[in-house]
């Protein structure tokens, strides 16, 4: 089994396989996500066929969620002791399982929200075990150079397929029955265990520990991980700065709908602002590579936080649908950025064998926010209005741009990628590196 050094891909699986990885990475990703949004739609919408209380729809929701507050950091340690491509299958076979058996209680007869709720819980589980796994795997199955690249067509993929169509599909297969909604997520399930097992290459961790060595208690291996990010200053700045940028835009996406309600927005134009949201994230992944050669990577983070600030503010000034929509793009051009120069980082610094808990511990860090930026957003706009809520995270937004521009500086990324291979790292502001 090849031997992964510090985020770098084998030498001979690059130079051989990297272009068939890449496919099957890419291809994986459009038809699991595009699954995803499918039980994304159906879920909730088979539960408001069984329940008339929102709470009890909402709670579909929740336990899709739960299990990245409940186990990804233990996740993690399994990921940085097991092989990554096959956690994925497991995970596909976890999705694959769970849908079946709601197709069977669908066939029978016997629908129940205890069973839409363990539904939920299942594909959450799984969600955490591929997402986690596959993060990890990508810098043994793609080159060096390429990382930019394929996280860049990667990051597009699952905004296209898990943004637009797979909800869009979802919909029209539950209006067609559900048991076709059902059965063609279980379709593209299997053929995503298929796809998998296409990647070459070796892919379980490598060990830094002598060999024979037993195991770690779990337990110590999770505070491993954890302070490994917390003592990485430019790591752990970027996962507290996603951390609030990930609250915001839970709070935009919650507070959104009373605010077309409030500025008397067409359903057509409250569908035009999201589907601007989601462009913008398409249009990023297309142009992250130009932006990074003409402006730097430490302009292009920077673009996510000056978008999400935009996002937030332009609501409060005006209610314009076409602005709030140039706003949207704007802040989902800047998350792509973000998303896809963050990975290639992460990628390039954490070493191997902590892959997993790294990526499980900034992934509870900055997704445990959007629960509470949610929550939080809701109280302020139920006691002050929804303008006082956009107020409020966009001045969360602008405080985090200093500790920003102090740490992720161009010195800090040169660290990360050599002279001659790193785009300009100049500052986003009038200073220069």
């Amino acid at each position: 089994m090849a031997t992964i050094e510090h985020g770098e891909a084998d030498p001979g699986v690059g130079e051989r396989h990297g272009t068939r990885n890449a496919r099957v990475l890419v291809s994986f990703t459009a038809i699991t996500n595009l699954a995803d949004g499918v039980t994304k739609v159906a879920l909730p919408l088979m539960a408001v066929r069984l329940t008339d209380s929102p709470a009890l729809v909402a709670g579909v929701g929740f336990t899709l969620t739960l299990p990245w507050l409940l186990i990804a950091l233990h996740v993690g340690v399994l990921v940085d002791r097991a092989d990554r491509r096959r956690l994925v299958s497991v995970a596909n076979i976890l999705r694959l399982a769970a849908v079946a058996a709601l197709l069977g209680a669908v066939a029978a007869d016997a629908l129940n929200l205890p069973l839409l709720y363990l539904t939920g819980i299942a594909l959450g589980v799984a969600e955490v075990i591929a997402l986690t796994s596959l993060t990890a795997l990508v810098p043994a199955a793609i080159p060096r150079r390429r990382l930019e690249r394929v996280n860049g067509w990667v990051a597009g993929t699952e905004t296209v397929a898990n943004e637009f169509a797979g909800p869009a599909l979802g919909g029209l297969l539950v209006a067609i029955g559900t048991a076709v909604a059902l059965g063609t997520t279980a379709a593209a399930y299997v053929t995503g265990l298929l796809l998998i097992m296409l990647l070459a290459g070796g892919f379980r961790a490598r060990s830094s520990g002598a060999a024979g060595r037993p195991a770690a208690p779990v337990r110590a291996d999770i505070m491993v991980g954890l302070r490994y990010l917390w003592s990485h200053r430019l790591l752990r700045t970027m996962a507290l700065t996603i951390a609030v940028l990930a609250g915001a835009w839970s709070a935009w996406l919650a507070v959104l709908p009373s605010y077309a309600q409030d500025a008397h927005l067409s359903d057509q134009a409250y569908g035009m602002v999201l589907s601007a949201l989601g462009l913008g994230g398409l249009a990023g992944a297309f142009a992250v590579g130009p932006v990074n050669r003409l402006f730097g990577r430490r302009r292009a983070l920077f673009a996510d936080l000056l978008g999400t600030l935009v996002m937030m503010a332009v609501p409060v000034v005006t209610a314009n649908p076409w602005a709030v929509a140039a706003a949207a793009f704007a802040g989902g051009v800047g998350g792509t950025l973000w998303t896809v120069n963050s990975r290639t980082i992460t990628q390039l610094v954490v070493p191997d064998e902590l892959m997993g808990r790294f990526n499980a511990a900034a992934r509870l860090l900055g997704w445990g926010t959007l629960p509470l930026g949610a929550a939080l957003a809701g109280a302020i706009a139920q006691v002050a209005g929804v303008r006082v809520a956009f107020v409020v995270f966009a001045a969360a937004v602008a405080v985090i741009v200093l500790p920003f521009l102090r740490t992720v500086t161009p010195a800090a990324l040169a660290e990360v990628f050599p002279p001659e291979e790193h785009p300009r790292t100049a500052s986003p502001t009038s200073q220069s590196g």
